[in-house]
C-alpha cells in the first residue's frame, strides 16, 4: 500500500450507556496502529461532520435503547435523515459500514441500528462492508471482534478503488493485482500478529498490542487440587495457549489532588436528558409480606411544587448513588481512604496518544474523590475487555497477571462470558479476587462508565392524585456465587430501600408523612416519557393488560385514570378492561389486592384474572400457574377484543420469563381463533405491534 494514499474514514458513534463509544474508541485505536486515520465524533455533533459532502468511507457504531429506539444522542440525526422531503439519491455518494448493538431479549433487536441502516439505504447510500448486529444477551464481543477484524480489509479495498477512480492506475489488471496484493498485505498483517504471539512480554512493555506469556502456574489463589476453571484459575487448553489480547488503551486522564477546599456540584448536573427535580418521599409501603421471596415497595413522591408532568404509562428516572460501603471498600483497596474527602482536579494528560482525548462529561473538573466514586462512576459495571487489559499492567503477581490476560484474550471468550459477564462481576470483585492488582485512579475514570439513572414505570395518575407520583419496585438481590462470593442488592433499589427503611412503620410496613411536617427524605428525578405505552385515546376501545408481579405498576395508573374519567364523564361510553395478574402466593405477594377489588366493584375493571404459581391447588384439575396459561383459558375473549373489537393489548414485566411466553400464547390464541397456521398468526401479531395495538414495557 502506498504510504501517500489518503486513508481517512469518518467514525460516528451513538451511545446511551457508553458501549458504542467504547467500541468506537477501540476501532479508532486499531485504525491508528494499522495506518488509517479515524475521524471520530459522537453522531450528535453534527456541526463537526457533514455526511452530505463526505467523500471518505463512513463507519457507524450505534446502540438501541428503550423498546427499540435509537439512543438519545442519535435522536436529532435520525429526525434529520427521516425528513420525507429528502430525495432518494440524497446519500448516493456515501459508502458506509454499520455496527448495531442490541439485546435479543427485547422484541426490536438492534432496531436503532436497523432504523439508521434502512434509511441510509433508502437515500441511496451504499454498503462497503456488511452490517454487523451484536447481541448483548450472549456477549457483544462475539460479533464485535470479528466485525472489527474484517473492517480493515474492506477499508483497504475502498481506498484502492478510490485510487483507481482518481486516475492513479488506468490498467484494470493492475488494479486487480493491487487488490490481490492488498489481500496479501492483510494476510501478512495477520501472520505478523501470529508471529508476535510467540514473543514473550518479558519486560511488560505497556505499548504492545498483542502479547503472550509462557504458561505459568496461575493457580496461586486456588487449591492445587482444583481442576475446574474459575474466575482466578484456568485449565488447559487456555492455560497453555499463546494469547491474542487487545491493544493496550493509551492512558489519557491526569488526576491531581488539591489542598484548597471547595463544594461538590449537585449530581443533577451530570444528566442532560431533561430538567431534574428534587422531590420529597411522602409515603412508603411494603406491598409484600416478610416471608415473600421478593420484597416489593411502593414509594409516593410529592411533585406538587414542580413542573414535572406525566401520563399513566410513562417512565421516569431516579438519580441514585453507589453504595456507601462499596465506595469505602474501593477507597481502602486503592489505599486512598485518607484522601476520599480531598478535592481533585481531573484533566487530559499532556502528550497522551489517545486521539481527541477529553475529560469525560460525567466527571466534574473539580470535586472530591468520594463524590466521583459515589455519583459519577458505575463501579458495579461489568468490566470490558479493554479494562481488563489495562488492569494487567497494574498487577504484580505473575499468576494473576496471566489470568487477567486470559480473560481479556480472544482465546478466553468463553471464560470471560462465564466468570465475568454471566456472574455479574464488577471491579470490586476483581480487586478482591486479584489482590496484587492496584489500579491508578485515572484508570478508573478512563474505563468505568457513567453511573446511569434508573428507569421506573409510573404507577399512578395525576388526574386521580394531583401532585403525586407513585412507583413500585422489587428490591433486587444478587446472591453470592463462586465468582462473586459477596451478595448484594441493586444499586438503586437497595439505596431506596435503605433510604425509607427507618421511615416504615414497624408493624404496618407503611409510612405517611404527617400533614404539615417537613419531609424526611428527598430524591432527584427527571422525566422519561413513553411515546406509545398509554391508554387508548378513544375511551370506548377495550383493552387487555398483562402484568404479573411489579409488572402491574403502570396498570394501577391506567385504572386510577379510567376511574376518574368515569366519575367526571358519566355520559361517555367506556370499553371493557381485562387485567391478567400473577404472583407466587395469594397471601404473600398479591400486590394491590384491595385496590383491584375496588376497581372491580365500581366497574372500572371489568375482568380480573389472577394466578398463583407457588400455591398448591385444592380444586379439581391443575389451576393455571402463569399469566400466559390464564390467557389461553380465555382465548375466545382475548381474540374477540383484539380482532372483532380492535382493542389494545398491554404487557409489562420480565421479558425473558414472561413477555415471551405471553407473546407465544397470543400467537396460539390467534392461530386457534382465526383457524390459521402459526405463521399467519405471527404475521397478525406483527401487524398489531406495527399499529401500536400490542404494546410492551418490559425489562430483562
Amino acid at each position: 500500500m502506498c504510504c501517500d494514499l489518503k486513508r481517512r474514514f469518518l467514525l460516528l458513534y451513538a451511545t446511551q450507556k457508553g458501549q458504542a463509544k467504547a467500541i468506537a474508541e477501540e476501532i479508532c485505536m486499531q485504525a491508528g496502529a494499522r495506518g488509517f486515520e479515524a475521524d471520530m465524533h459522537c453522531i450528535s455533533e453534527m456541526d463537526k461532520y457533514n455526511l452530505e459532502g463526505e467523500k471518505d468511507p463512513v463507519v457507524i457504531v450505534i446502540s438501541t435503547t428503550g423498546t427499540g429506539d435509537p439512543p438519545d444522542t442519535a435522536r436529532k440525526f435520525v429526525k434529520k435523515i427521516q425528513d420525507k422531503n429528502l430525495p432518494p439519491d440524497h446519500f448516493a455518494h456515501l459508502q458506509y459500514g454499520l455496527l448495531g448493538l442490541g439485546d435479543s431479549e427485547y422484541t426490536f433487536f438492534c432496531n436503532g441500528g436497523k432504523t439508521v441502516d434502512r434509511r441510509l439505504q433508502e437515500l441511496g447510500a451504499q454498503h462497503f462492508y456488511d452490517t454487523g448486529l451484536a447481541d448483548d444477551c450472549v456477549g457483544l464481543e462475539l460479533v464485535v471482534d470479528p466485525w472489527i477484524d474484517g473492517l480493515w480489509l474492506a477499508l483497504k479495498k475502498v481506498f484502492l478503488l478510490q485510487k483507481e477512480k482518481e486516475g492513479m492506475s488506468n490498467d484494470v489488471s493492475a488494479v486487480s493485482s493491487t487488490l490481490s496484493a492488498a489481500a496479501r498485505v492483510g494476510h501478512e498483517l495477520n501472520l505478523s500478529s501470529e508471529i508476535q504471539n510467540l514473543k514473550l512480554e518479558d519486560k511488560g512493555d505497556a505499548s504492545s498490542d498483542v502479547s503472550s506469556q509462557k504458561p505459568v502456574d496461575i493457580n496461586l489463589l486456588a487449591s492445587a487440587r482444583d481442576t475446574d476453571p474459575s474466575l482466578v484459575h484456568s485449565v488447559p487448553p487456555i492455560s497453555q495457549a499463546a494469547l491474542n489480547i487487545p491493544v493496550l488503551p493509551p492512558e489519557y486522564i491526569e488526576v491531581q489532588f488539591q489542598d484548597t477546599p471547595g463544594e461538590n456540584p449537585h449530581p443533577s448536573i451530570l444528566f442532560s436528558e431533561g430538567t431534574t427535580f428534587k422531590v420529597p418521599v411522602t409515603k412508603a409501603v411494603q406491598l409484600t409480606r416478610e416471608d415473600a421471596i421478593k420484597t416489593a415497595l411502593l414509594l409516593e413522591l410529592d411533585i406538587a411544587n414542580t413542573a414535572f408532568d406525566y401520563q399513566p404509562g410513562d417512565a421516569f428516572c431516579v438519580i441514585c448513588p453507589n453504595s456507601v460501603s462499596e465506595v469505602e471498600e474501593l477507597l481502602h483497596i486503592l489505599g486512598l481512604s485518607e484522601r476520599g474527602e480531598r478535592f481533585l482536579c481531573v484533566k487530559v494528560k499532556e502528550g497522551t496518544k489517545k486521539k481527541g482525548a477529553s475529560r469525560p462529561q460525567h466527571i466534574p473538573e473539580r470535586s472530591t474523590l468520594k463524590y466521583i466514586l459515589t455519583w459519577c462512576l458505575e463501579i458495579r459495571a461489568i468490566p470490558k475487555k479493554a479494562f481488563l487489559r489495562a488492569l494487567v499492567e497494574y498487577t504484580s503477581n505473575a499468576g494473576e497477571k496471566r489470568r487477567l490476560q486470559e480473560l481479556c484474550s480472544r482465546q478466553g471468550n468463553s471464560d470471560y462470558t462465564r466468570f465475568i459477564r454471566e456472574s455479574n462481576v464488577c471491579l470490586l470483585d476483581l480487586l478482591r479476587a486479584f489482590p496484587s492488582c492496584k489500579p491508578s485512579l485515572n484508570l478508573l475514570i478512563e474505563h468505568l462508565p457513567k453511573l446511569q439513572a434508573r428507569f421506573y414505570s409510573v404507577s399512578s395518575s395525576n388526574l386521580y392524585q394531583p401532585g403525586k407520583l407513585s412507583f413500585v419496585f422489587n428490591v433486587v438481590e444478587f446472591p453470592a456465587c463462586p465468582s462473586r462470593p459477596v451478595s448484594r442488592k441493586g444499586v438503586c433499589t437497595g439505596w431506596l430501600a435503605e433510604l425509607v427503611a427507618p421511615l416504615l412503620h414497624p408493624n404496618k410496613n407503611i409510612l405517611f408523612m404527617k400533614e404539615g411536617s417537613p419531609p424526611t427524605e428527598e430524591i432527584s428525578i427527571f422525566a422519561r416519557p413513553n411515546n406509545t405505552f398509554h391508554l387508548p385515546s378513544d375511551p370506548s376501545v377495550p383493552f387487555v393488560m398483562v402484568g404479573p408481579g411489579t409488572g402491574i405498576a403502570p396498570f394501577i395508573g391506567f385504572l386510577q385514570h379510567r376511574q376518574k374519567l368515569r366519575e367526571e364523564h358519566t355520559d361517555w361510553h367506556f370499553g371493557e378492561t381485562w387485567l391478567f395478574f400473577g404472583c407466587r402466593h395469594h397471601d404473600r405477594d398479591y400486590l394491590f389486592k384491595d385496590e383491584l377489588r375496588c376497581f372491580l366493584e365500581n366497574g372500572t375493571l371489568t375482568h380480573l384474572k389472577v394466578c398463583f404459581s407457588r400455591d398448591s391447588s385444592t380444586a379439581e384439575g391443575a389451576s393455571p400457574k402463569y399469566v400466559q396459561d390464564i390467557l389461553r383459558v380465555y382465548a375466545k375473549e382475548v381474540a374477540r377484543v383484539l380482532l372483532k373489537d380492535s382493542g389494545y393489548f398491554y404487557v409489562c414485566g420480565d421479558k425473558k420469563h414472561m413477555a415471551d411466553g405471553v407473546s407465544d400464547a397470543v400467537v396460539d390464541i390467534l392461530s386457534m381463533e382465526m383457524e390459521v397456521d402459526k405463521l399467519e398468526a405471527m404475521k397478525m401479531l406483527a401487524m398489531l405491534r406495527e399499529t401500536k395495538r400490542y404494546l410492551q414495557d418490559v425489562w430483562s
